[in-house]
Order: structure tokens, then C-alpha cells, then sequence
């Protein structure tokens, strides 16, 4: 006589065997057929095939997914726009939070493609593009044949020479950094390009700010550095009373926290008051997160006019000397000396280096005599 179950029975085999006991654990202990078995899970609607056991390596894919989400999330709480807000946008927050996480991250989390965003980069500030890159690295060289010619060769010689050494650049483009950098020919010409020179000069100098004392007037600015195929950006605060380099950094990011770190930095240093803060308009100094953290100072803040380096002359004249005199002098291995570098030449530059603007006194000695008049003249008011 066949035997019968009820349904209670069959539900709980069912419930065992999806709490991990098998068919033919179940079917041993039971004395029932594992064609029995399966009539019954499939009976109540559920497949037969159970899900496999995770390994380690599905644990931890699962596990970093599960951080990568975490992370877009922290993304996203703090980025001041979401990821419907315009492509400038996003770009901003991806651009200011780099330091803290990785590009790859925030493009996802910013439903921005990664090429995109690098294309951008590429094309936003001049000193970023990969022609002012080539630029900066080949600035050198054009000097360098033009004070071996004694100063004779001018633009078409000069690019001749570069031609035959394998180098591509156009004509115009070693014409303009022969101008941007005074290089004029002896020869026939030259006076033309001096008057236009000088005459770039003049406008500029209408923007040209001048201090009566220390922590009056900061400049700032960011330049770029290759070594080994990586990008280093140099972000430098000078007071233009004394040429006194007062904060700099070195990131391997050109973003909104270079510049408010090293300003921070500087302030922290020198505690100034009633001071006026001069940059270009670069993206990292116009940023609202930027803009607000000066204004919560009360630094009263002004920009240099589109495309006229010459407007923040006096910070680009230190970034060519801490380039020729340094940067390209010495061939770095890492990037522990290239900043070991960077910091050497700093306090060089500030305690040992006369400045001609100065009366040859560095910027040191110069700050040290305007505190030791302003002392005694403190002693005399209190004399009399």
C-alpha cells in the first residue's frame, strides 16, 4: 500500500532542504525517493537549483562594490550641484574634489565620461594645455641658442635650429616666447618688436599694484613641472612689498585645494589684516568654494584680465626664476627631490637672493628693515 504525507510534512522536508540539508541527506534520513524529493519542491514552486556558495573572491567584489557605492554617495552629499546640472558644473566637482578621491570614482558618480572630463582639463587654464606644457619645455632650449648666437639669431634662425634638432613647433610659436621673454635680435627688426614690447608693458603696468608694507598684497599663482611623464603643479603666495615667497605647495592636481591649502598655509603663517589677495582667473581661484573662504577672512580679492599674463607679472617673473635657475638646472629622480628642491630654492630665493627691485637686499633683510624703522619709530612716539 502506498504510503502518503501530509502537507505539513512535505513543506517541512522543503523548508530543510533550502536551510542547506540535500536530496540525498534528506532521502537517506527519511528512507524517501530523490524522485519524491523533487516532486515536492517542485510542487510548491521553487526550483531545485540552489544557489552556489560565495567564494572569497565574490565576497570581496561584492565588498568593494559595496565601497565604491558608499563613496559615490559621500560624492554626492557633498557636491553642490547633482548629476543633471550642466557639464561645467560637475566638471567643477570633480575638479575640487580630486585630492580626496580618485578621478575614476567621481566621473561615475557625476554620470561623466572620463575622457571628457581630461579633454576639459586639457583645454581649461593655458598653463594646463598640453601646447603651454610643450611650451614651458622648450622655453629653455629657445634661450639657451639664442644667448649662444650672442643674441643675434632671431625667431626664423631659432626655429630653424629647433627643426633640425627634431623638434616640432611652429615659427609664430617661437616668435611669441622670444617676445613674452625680451629675446630680441641684434640684428635688423629688433627695435620694432622692442617698441611693441614695451608698449604691452606700458598697459600692463596700469595694472600694477603697489604695497608700503608687508602682508598689504599677495599675489598667487600656479605653474607646471613635468618629471617622469607626471604633471607637478607649483602654487605660490608672494607678498609684492618684499618679493617674499610666504606659502607654497606642490600637488600632483591642479584643484581648488592646492590653492586654498597653500593660502591657508600662508595665512596661518604671517596672520595678516586688511589684506588684498591678486590671482588670474584660473578656475581654482574663481571657484565659489574659494571665493567664499576669502571672503570669510574679509580679504578683499581681484583678478589679473583674460589671456594678460603681464597683469600678475611680478609671481610669473619667480616661476621663470625658479625654473631656469633650478627646476631645469638639475635633473630630479623623484618627486621626494624635485619638492626637496622646490623648498631649497624657496629659502634661497627669500634669504640669500639679492632683488634688484629690492636694492639688492632679499626679501628677508628687506622685511627686517621695514619692521626695525617702523620699531623705531614706535620708540621715538613714545619718547616724545
Amino acid at each position: 500500500m502506498k504510503k502518503t504525507y501530509s502537507q505539513e510534512f512535505k513543506e517541512q522536508i522543503v523548508q530543510e532542504h533550502f536551510a542547506g540539508s540535500t536530496i540525498t541527506e534528506l532521502a537517506k534520513e527519511y528512507s524517501l525517493s530523490r524522485n519524491t524529493l523533487y516532486s515536492w519542491i517542485q510542487q510548491h514552486g521553487i526550483s531545485i537549483k540552489r544557489t552556489k556558495p560565495i567564494n572569497m573572491r565574490e565576497y570581496n567584489d561584492l565588498r568593494q562594490k559595496c565601497e565604491q557605492l558608499e563613496k559615490m554617495v559621500e560624492i554626492l552629499q557633498e557636491a553642490p550641484c547633482t548629476v543633471t546640472a550642466p557639464l561645467s558644473e560637475r566638471y567643477a566637482v570633480i575638479q575640487n574634489l580630486s585630492d580626496k578621491y580618485s578621478v575614476n570614482l567621481l566621473c561615475k558618480a557625476m554620470k561623466v565620461a572620463k575622457g571628457s572630463y581630461y579633454n576639459h582639463i586639457l583645454r581649461n587654464k593655458n598653463e594646463d594645455t598640453l601646447a603651454a606644457q610643450k611650451r614651458a619645455e622648450i622655453t629653455p632650449i629657445i634661450g639657451e641658442i639664442f644667448e649662444k648666437s650672442n643674441q643675434v639669431y632671431g625667431a626664423s634662425k631659432i626655429h630653424a635650429i629647433l627643426q633640425d634638432r627634431g623638434y616640432k613647433i611652429g615659427p609664430n610659436t617661437v616668435a611669441d616666447i622670444m617676445h613674452d621673454n625680451g629675446w630680441f635680435s641684434s640684428r635688423g627688426g629688433a627695435k620694432k618688436l622692442y617698441l611693441k614690447s614695451q608698449e604691452r608693458k606700458q598697459i600692463a603696468s596700469t595694472y600694477k599694484m603697489k604695497a608700503t608694507r608687508p602682508n598689504e598684497i599677495w599675489v598667487g599663482d600656479v605653474t607646471i613641472f613635468c618629471l617622469s611623464k607626471v604633471y607637478y603643479y607649483i602654487c605660490v603666495i608672494m607678498d609684492i612689498y618684499s618679493r617674499k615667497v610666504v606659502g607654497y605647495r606642490i600637488s600632483t592636481s591642479n584643484s581648488t585645494q592646492l590653492t586654498k591649502a597653500t593660502f591657508k598655509m600662508a595665512y596661518e603663517r604671517r596672520a595678516p589684516t586688511e589684506l588684498h589677495f591678486h590671482s588670474d582667473q584660473g578656475r581654482n581661484y574663481i571657484s565659489r568654494t574659494y571665493v567664499d573662504y576669502l571672503k570669510s577672512l574679509g580679504i578683499k580679492q581681484t583678478f589679473s584680465r583674460p589671456s594678460k599674463p603681464y597683469d600678475n607679472s611680478i609671481i610669473e617673473a619667480f616661476f621663470k626664476s625658479l625654473k631656469t635657475e633650478k627646476l631645469y638646472r638639475i635633473e630630479f629622480r623623484s618627486e621626494r627631490e624635485l619638492k626637496e628642491g622646490v623648498k631649497e630654492y624657496i629659502e634661497h630665493y627669500n634669504s640669500a637672493r639679492p632683488h634688484e627691485f629690492l636694492n639688492y637686499k632679499t626679501p628677508d633683510a628687506f622685511e627686517r628693515n621695514f619692521h626695525s624703522k617702523q620699531a623705531a619709530l614706535h620708540e621715538q612716539e613714545l619718547n616724545t
